[in-house]
């Protein structure tokens, strides 16, 4: 997968609550973690989980400790989608995740 297209899928810049979103929901898929896991691991509901990745509210920093601790996945890729400091095996599998969701969320998700 070429640079602009890994850019392209993990929003890199963009710190909105939605872009963050997708980019915790891509961690959590690719680890493949349930919600209620990962609530489990961090110390929170999974409903607070679920109100992260739809960006009712921003990922906390315990969800992001947990994923660089755990996964190798650090606050930058969650925060800016800066991805070039990520170990090529987790690049490979977020963006297969992140690849994934763009394509079912239809060709007018890619057009943004």
């Amino acid at each position: 997968m070429n640079s602009d297209k890994k850019e392209m899928l993990a929003r890199t810049g963009d710190s909105s609550k939605e872009a963050i979103a997708a980019r915790l929901k891509a961690a959590r898929t690719m680890t493949r973690t349930s919600q209620g896991d990962l609530g489990k691991a961090v110390g929170v509901k999974n409903a607070a989980i679920s109100n992260m990745e739809s960006a009712r509210s921003f990922v906390t920093i315990d969800v992001m400790r947990h994923f660089h601790r755990e996964h190798r996945i650090d606050f930058n890729f969650f925060i800016a989608g800066l991805y070039s400091q990520l170990p090529e095996d987790v690049q490979e599998l977020l963006f297969d995740a992140l690849d994934s969701a763009d394509r079912a969320a239809g060709p007018e998700a890619s057009s943004d």
